[in-house]
């Protein structure tokens, strides 16, 4: 029983370690291929697209050609009143979020990106899907003068780039309102796989048009090299990311997902600044940015504690184990352990495989629910570290910490 919990146990780390690289990676290897100093290949929209029909590609493969992933239902209606707008907003953050590292530092975007929450909370007021708060405008409040401090202590600051990851930040927090309106009211859940399917070949269409305006005739008049080793493996990761984290919300929870991406952004801006010498960080930049993730922390905190309200207050699986498995013994006249009164802390001795039989069994109804917000308590509250990382699996959970 130890050698099968230390195994899943290294197993957790191995896919928390893997998806901090990648998603570490994937930002540092974008802002390496737009930096007109490195690669010098200055056209985020083209490098999106690159990524959407890749990922796109791939999942047709899966679902189409190897049947890996059996396709949900939808129709047309479906697809032009939930796919067609979640896809535009979607292509929007990419191609701000992207267009930003040509002006400022992958440091100063992982700070703006604090914003996140705050961008996350007007959206769904105005959209009606929340209710304005004293405790979280607060909250937003903190974050907010947090990333002003850290904006104002930015040496390089460029207006220009700071905008349109600001507007990167804004539409994706439109998106995942949207998701939430839209899909779930059509009771639409999609994998990673199906959102793929679906959302990167919209979401191509979209950005072909400010493609054709604002990058083409710079493609045509300029020498812009192409590696394709290059944007293969830069596609290629942006791809593994997504599976990365599917990989690692079935294994962990909200909190250790939440030290995971506060890990990351700290690595991240650390290696920004040895990869790019160029990224400068200031005392003012750390203080404004702490500043903000304790603004973010608190609302965490408070999201959590609204989840948790919403469910009933009744026994834990164990217990209603352990109690039922002493009524069955008394009832056949045993003594557990031979007269040996069992304790709470001896409940854990049931087997996983048992346990899991049990809970099926007893739980009856209550499972759906039950799963529905653990899993909605895991998955909201780690997406914004996963904006503008071509990361599609926050399709699963439109709402967001």
């Amino acid at each position: 029983m130890a050698k099968m919990i230390n195994k899943t146990l290294v197993l957790t780390y191995i896919y928390l370690l893997i998806y901090v690289l990648l998603s570490s990676g994937v930002i540092l290897y974008n802002k390496w291929v737009l930096s007109p100093k490195y690669f010098n290949f200055p056209l985020p929209i083209t490098l999106t697209m690159i990524h959407m029909g890749f990922s796109g590609f791939v999942a047709f493969l899966l679902i189409r050609v190897f049947k890996v992933v059996s396709p949900v239902k939808m129709t047309f209606e479906i697809y032009v009143t939930c796919v067609v707008p979640i896809s535009a907003f979607f292509a929007s953050s990419l191609w701000f979020g992207n267009t930003a590292y040509l002006h400022i530092s992958v440091a100063f975007i992982q700070m703006l990106k604090a914003l996140m929450p705050v961008a996350t909370f007007i959206m769904a007021i105005v959209c009606g899907t929340d209710n304005a708060r004293c405790d979280v405008f607060m909250n937003m409040l903190l974050v907010s003068v947090g990333v002003v401090i850290s904006s104002y202590g930015e040496i390089n600051f460029n207006i220009i780039g700071t905008v349109y990851q600001v507007m990167g930040i804004f539409a994706e927090a439109l998106r995942l309102v949207l998701t939430q309106v839209l899909l779930q009211k059509k009771g639409l859940t999609l994998n990673p796989v199906t959102s793929l399917y679906y959302i990167a070949p919209c979401s191509f269409v979209f950005l072909s048009l400010p493609w054709y305006v604002l990058e083409k005739p710079n493609i045509e008049v300029s020498q812009i090299q192409f590696n394709f080793w290059i944007f293969f493996s830069n596609a290629l990761c942006a791809l593994a990311l997504n599976f990365s984290i599917f990989l690692v919300i079935g294994r962990t929870g909200a909190v250790t997902m939440r030290v995971a991406g506060v890990l990351k952004d700290w690595i991240l801006i650390a290696l920004s600044t040895v990869i790019f010498p160029e990224s400068t960080i200031t005392g003012l930049n750390i203080i404004g940015y702490g500043i903000a993730l304790c603004g973010v922390v608190m609302y965490n905190y408070i999201k959590i504690k609204d989840v948790k309200a919403t469910q009933p207050i009744t026994d834990s699986l164990p217990d209603r184990i352990t109690k039922d498995w002493k009524e069955k013994r008394s009832s056949d006249g045993e003594s557990p352990r031979g007269g040996v009164e069992l304790n709470d802390e001896e409940a854990p001795l049931i087997t996983s495989s048992r346990l899991s039989h049990i809970g099926r069994t007893q739980l009856g109804s209550h499972t759906a629910v039950g799963s529905n917000v653990q899993m909605r308590l895991r998955q909201t509250h780690m997406l914004s570290h996963f904006s503008g990382e071509n990361v599609f699996l926050s399709l699963l959970e439109p709402n967001i910490f």
